[in-house]
């Protein structure tokens, strides 16, 4: 089991009011599925990923990580856990712009801060963009590319450090349908050839039939 959520509530205060967002979600997640959670507007589907995710901290509940109580981390510790365990692709594709396509693929790995060279990582970079099919884009900025790109870009860059899970944020919904399916092609194939986990938080229901395994999710609920 790579990841196991227990019990997740999520609450927020609006204009004065508590919004009960997420109300006792409990979940598994095998290593190496692909799993698309879908379910209207606001039913809570980015927030369950990003708690998944350890970007944001369940009111009540637990997530393990790998058999790691990833709530009872402290801030840094979490900050290490997804720097070097998960990668995140989100509908805005969170390039930076005076960076070319390498330099952002490789940001990940030169936060980390470990003592590789800058030439091995490079190299490792542009084998990702190579995989997502981008070799000739290497030094081309965002601005020269199209959406579909920029979103490849970023599914490289989610990839630099070896994650065990990419989490993905309606990474089609900024972009065609032609291009969108080129994107979730590159996810699906990644999961094939390198075994990644993929969560997909999706509203389109001809990208979730393509997964392996689909969560509904409707007023902070888990259906079926």
């Amino acid at each position: 089991m790579l990841i196991e959520a227990s019990n997740i509530h999520k609450t927020y205060k609006e204009a004065g009011y508590l919004l009960h967002v997420l109300k006792g979600i409990d979940l598994k997640i095998d290593a190496a599925q692909v799993i698309a959670v879908v379910g209207p507007s606001g039913a809570g589907k980015s927030t369950l990923l990003h708690i998944l995710g350890a970007l944001d901290v369940p009111n009540q509940g637990q997530v393990y990580f790998n058999g790691q109580d990833v709530y009872g981390l402290n801030d840094k510790e979490r900050s290490l856990l997804r720097n070097s365990q998960m990668g995140f692709v989100f509908q805005a594709y969170h390039l930076l712009p005076e960076l070319t396509a390498l330099e952002n693929v490789i940001l990940p790995a030169m936060v980390k801060n470990n003592s590789r060279k800058t030439s091995a990582i490079e190299f490792d970079g542009v084998k990702l963009l190579e995989k997502v099919g981008l070799g000739q884009r290497v030094s081309h900025r965002p601005n020269q590319l199209s959406g579909g790109e920029q979103q490849r870009v970023a599914i490289a860059r989610s990839l630099m450090n070896s994650p065990k899970v990419v989490f993905c944020d309606e990474p089609t919904g900024n972009l065609d349908s032609q291009s969108g399916a080129m994107v979730i092609d590159v996810l699906l194939n990644l999961n094939k050839i390198s075994g990644q986990t993929v969560v997909i938080v999706t509203h389109d229901q001809a990208i979730a039939k393509r997964t392996q395994k689909i969560i509904y999710i409707k007023d902070g609920m888990l259906e079926g």
